[in-house]
């Protein structure tokens, strides 16, 4: 599903999934943890990685937006 603002970006950029040591933040195209200052993002409480999903997907939005004008 894309992002009705800008039909260039997708709806959501990161997701997060259960992992063994909490819940991972994963970059959707790639399926990769998602790094923060070269930290995966692994082994996070739920609410923390949810949080993180918003943000990092805001940040990712606001980059594109940025290069685009």
């Amino acid at each position: 599903m894309s992002d009705p603002a800008n039909s260039n970006t997708p709806a959501q950029l990161f997701d997060m999934r259960k992992d063994d040591e909490g819940w991972t933040v994963y970059d959707i195209a790639t399926g990769e943890p998602a790094r923060v200052n070269g930290v995966p993002q692994t082994g996070l409480d739920m609410e923390v990685a949810d949080d993180l999903v918003d943000l990092l997907t805001l940040l990712a939005r606001q980059k594109n937006e940025s290069t685009e004008h």
